[in-house]
């Protein structure tokens, strides 16, 4: 099974973190499941994750709490919480929602931890398929700097993969089409854990199912690009990201970084869209239940960026709350044909204020986006040679509609404070 076949286009999804932290629900993954099914599958959205601790019964923030005890089978495999997610009572598991999110024509995606539970280890649990215990395969010394409930796998012990591939067996069974794995691509405080990746990308080979996999959190290293687009579909480039100005500022430092690598089946992970109603159930990031922080034109910054990159697109706040204004964010059929379609991304320049990425498309038309990183408007003018056009070019603001006519071969536009202008053009 090519791993890569499991995402071609850059995935579009939601994802329960920035608005509910640890503490999502059963019926608050239902609804927004709905939401996207009535409002945005017909525009390529089609991903719904329940984020972090799942199996955590009094999860309620994104705070955690240390060292409780987690919901877990007889191997050592975590299970939805039944007082949180009803419909996983009787040894269910995820089946029953992943089959509702199914019968919507969504996707259903988990989060999970790298790593076997700590509780686990310390019972020397079962594990399946192998004699093995948990406290065989446990490497103690690989703990999570935030998160207490697991050790690191030791990948060279015995029973390490037999491990791996029992839970994702469980996944297929239970229908999981994204798993996003965390505490295991990189972080400030850590290198990538690429044994341990080496075997989950192997148990999902084994598990019969097209599964696409997701390493965070970040940064990623630049230097192992080779090895992630071998081993996962999408990565993070990021620590996590919040609706913060300097925030989003870095990320063109980071796009910069990793451009030229995006390919098929292989996408560098900007993180989630802080957008809408986010921080209900949520401390993170400095703020607490709120609309996101950045302004309009912060937003559409954001989302040109994500998309002209190709990153994958995965909206954060509560799709339920959705205003007009986030609503046209997600469902600009122009932008996400960019997001879809687009190749070559790359920053063709870069002064002071003024940064522009371009990309192409396969009929022969060019995008440029033109931002203003700074707090003063900006009317510059752009030769289309350095656009990589010749000749006339005319074309679209793909946020605006409005038509554009470069004149002389010089593109003129005025760009607002942390704004962008969008165009397709050829």
């Amino acid at each position: 099974m090519n791993h890569k076949l499991a995402a071609k286009v850059p995935p579009l999804g939601w994802n329960s973190w920035d608005c509910y932290g640890a503490a999502v629900t059963e019926q608050e993954i239902r609804g927004n499941a709905e939401y996207m099914a009535e409002h945005l599958k017909a525009f390529g959205w089609e991903y719904i994750t329940v984020d972090i601790q799942w199996y955590e019964p009094g999860a309620n923030s994104s705070q955690y709490r240390a060292f409780v005890p987690l919901v877990m089978d007889e191997y050592s495999r975590l299970m939805p919480a039944e007082n949180r997610f009803p419909s996983a009572a009787g040894g269910l598991g995820f089946k029953p929602l992943a089959d509702y999110v199914h019968s919507l024509g969504l996707k259903f995606g988990i989060h999970i931890m790298r790593g076997i539970p700590r509780q686990a280890a310390h019972a020397a649990a079962a594990l399946l398929n192998t004699d093995a215990t948990a406290r065989d395969i446990a490497h103690p010394n690989s703990i999570c700097p935030w998160n207490t409930d697991m050790y690191g796998v030791d990948a060279s012990k015995e029973g390490s993969q037999a491990y791996y591939d029992s839970l994702f067996e469980l996944y297929a069974q239970w229908g999981v089409d994204l798993v996003k794995v965390d505490d295991i691509a990189a972080s400030r405080l850590y290198d990538t854990h690429q044994p341990e990746i080496e075997l989950i990308a192997r148990a999902i080979e084994r598990s019969g199912r097209s599964m696409v996999l997701s390493l965070s959190p970040g940064p990623a290293p630049v230097e192992y690009a080779d090895f992630f687009a071998g081993h996962a579909n999408m990565w993070r480039v990021t620590d996590d990201f919040w609706d913060q100005w300097p925030l989003l500022l870095d990320m063109f430092d980071r796009c910069r970084t990793w451009q030229g690598v995006p390919a098929e089946g292989c996408w560098p992970d900007c993180d989630m869209l802080p957008l809408g109603h986010i921080g209900i159930r949520s401390v993170d990031g400095g703020g607490a239940d709120r609309w996101t922080r950045f302004t309009q034109d912060e937003q559409r910054t954001m989302m040109s960026l994500w998309s002209i990159f190709r990153s994958p697109l995965i909206f954060g706040g509560e799709l339920r709350d959705c205003d007009d204004w986030t609503l046209s964010l997600l469902t600009n059929r122009e932008v996400l044909r960019m997001q879809r379609e687009s190749r070559g991304a790359r920053e063709a320049l870069r002064e002071g204020a003024l940064i522009v990425w371009t990309a192409e498309h396969d009929d022969g038309s060019r995008y440029a986006a033109v931002f203003n990183v700074g707090d003063a408007e900006l009317q510059p003018e752009l030769e289309l040679t350095a656009l990589g056009l010749t000749g006339p070019a005319s074309g679209t603001e793909l946020w605006s509609g409005e038509s554009a006519e470069p004149d002389s071969g010089v593109l003129r536009t005025t760009v607002p404070p942390h704004g962008v202008r969008l165009y397709r053009l050829g």
